[in-house]
Formats: structure tokens, sequence, C-alpha cells
């Protein structure tokens, strides 16, 4: 097979023609003398056939090495621009950002930052993929993904940004009309609602500080593959749910919902950042990621890591 060429002994040699010394290339390129002797012999010995005129005062080139000059030149050049082009993307906030993000709370909670960081970064290209079906960052090309709950063994990198309560809430209406439930056995004659992806299912398990764990058996007319489609609902009165903090809680606040049973507990999710493996990352990424991570934790849902 044939050998590739030696690109590195020609960006020497070009700098040592332009240089007029061993000594000056060696000092340009913070290489040592010998290193740039060898490149130079290396050449000499491939190509059979002498690039210098030594002596003990000068160096000068000879036909052949007069004849490769400008191409090596070119060579030198191409590499330190190609150097300085990735360097000078990967420092700039100038390119794409592929980020990968649940259905529901990308919609609600990550959209709405998304102007914002257009706003300070109006050079970066966003292109976000909502969907709660699981992603591979890596065979796709994400440079990154928000995730909520509990995560996979992998190679991944992951940042926890917060922790998100799961609420049980209904309308004021339902609760008029079915009673207020204190006690998790009490569900059982209420009417549930559930997120189809959720691995409890219809089984909810709620924790007590003093009187401990208790699963109830829900009964489920309504399953969903999309959290969000719960809440119309939820605010008709058609039933209760456990759904996220940062779902509910515009329609806490403005009376749509309410919360029950607020002294039992359902372990809360936690919200990550996922990245593929690998420390250095473009820098528009790394300002994305902060932007998300600062802006989250300034959400009233969002609860301390």
């Amino acid at each position: 097979m044939k050998k590739l060429p030696d690109l590195e002994a020609w960006a020497i040699f070009a700098k040592v023609a332009e240089s007029g010394s061993f000594a000056r290339a060696a000092q340009d390129l913070a290489l040592s003398q010998a290193t740039v002797s060898k490149a130079i012999t290396r050449l000499e010995d491939r190509l059979k056939t002498m690039l210098f005129h030594r002596s003990s005062r000068r160096i000068m080139l000879t036909d052949a090495g007069r004849a490769a000059l400008e191409r090596a030149s070119r060579i030198l050049l191409e590499g330190e621009a190609v150097e300085t082009e990735v360097m000078d993307s990967a420092s700039r906030l100038r390119g794409p950002v592929r980020v990968a993000a649940p259905m529901s709370f990308g919609v609600m909670r990550l959209a709405p930052l998304l102007p914002g960081f257009l706003q300070l970064h109006p050079d970066v290209d966003l292109n976000v993929h909502f969907s709660d079906e699981p992603m591979d960052l890596i065979g796709e090309r994400f440079d990154l993904a928000l995730r909520i709950g509990k995560l996979a063994d992998s190679a991944l990198l992951a940042r926890q940004l917060c922790k998100i309560r799961i609420l049980l809430v209904a309308s004021p209406d339902y609760f008029s009309r079915h009673g207020k439930p204190s006690h998790p056995r009490e569900l059982a004659e209420h009417r549930g609602m559930v997120y189809s992806h959720l691995a409890a299912g219809p089984s909810w398990r709620f924790w007590h500080a003093t009187r401990g764990d208790f699963t109830q058996v829900m009964s489920m007319p309504l399953k969903v593959n999309e959290a969000a489609a719960l809440l119309p609902a939820l605010v008709d009165g058609a039933g209760l749910a456990l759904l996220p903090a940062f779902m509910v809680w515009p329609k806490l606040q403005s009376g749509e919902l309410q919360t029950a049973m607020e002294d039992w507990q359902v372990e809360p999710a936690a919200l990550h950042l996922v990245t593929p493996p690998g420390r250095s990352r473009p820098a528009r990424v790394q300002a994305f990621m902060d932007y998300v991570a600062e802006r989250l934790a300034q959400e009233p849902w969002a609860e301390p890591r």
C-alpha cells in the first residue's frame, strides 16, 4: 500500500526554506533543531534527492528543493489555516447545536427559554428534537439531551440540574364531588389518569415520614402516551393524576388544579443534562448548557439537588 505523504516534514521544509535556517525554523515551530533536521533528512531519504545544499555557514535550496517549495508552502499555509479555523469555530459562539428533550418538558419548559438564548447568540443555530423515545446521542450526533428520571448506566456524561416533585392533582370541581383524599387507601374510590410510559403504571406508591410506604392500585379510565394530554381532562374534573410539578405549576397558580395528600411523598424525578463522552466540547454547546442549567434552576417548581 502506498505510504501517505509526510505532510509534517513538508511543512517543516517550507518553514526552513522561508527562514533560511534550521535553527530559526526550529524556534518558529517550537521544535528542537534535531527534530527539524531529522524531518528534512526523512524527506530526502524518501525522495532520494537533496533538497538543501548545506555548508557550515548557510543552506541553499537545490533545484529539487526550489521545485517543491511552492507546493510545500501551500501545505504549511493550509495546515495553519485549518487549525485556526477549527479552533476559532470551537471558541466562538457560532454554528449548530443539536439538542434532544422529552416532549412535554421540552415544549412546556425548554421551548420558552430558546428565544432568549438566540437573542444572546444570534450566530448559533439550534436544532431541537422533542421526543419521549430513547435517543442515541452518539449515533444521531446530538450535542446534548435533557432527560427526566433514572438514567441507565452508559458512557454518557450526566449532570443533574434539579429534582422535580411528583404531585397528586385534580380540579376543585372533582374534589368537591368526590372528596379530597388524605390517605392513599382512599384512592381506591377515585378515578385515576396515567401517563402510559410511567413505569409504575396503575400502582401508585407513596411514602410518609411517620407512616412509611403505601401502594394503591388505581382504576385507570384514561391512559395517554403524552402526559400533557391529561391536563384538559384534569381541569374538566374527569379524575386525578400524578404529574410532575413543572407540568401543573401554572394551573396550580391559577387555581384550575389543586394538590392533595401533601404530607405523602412520591419519589421525585431528576432532571439531567446528558452529553456524549469526552470533556471537550465547542464553546457554543457549553454556552447553551450553562444557559439552560441557570434558567431551569430559577424555575419555581425546581427542587434543589
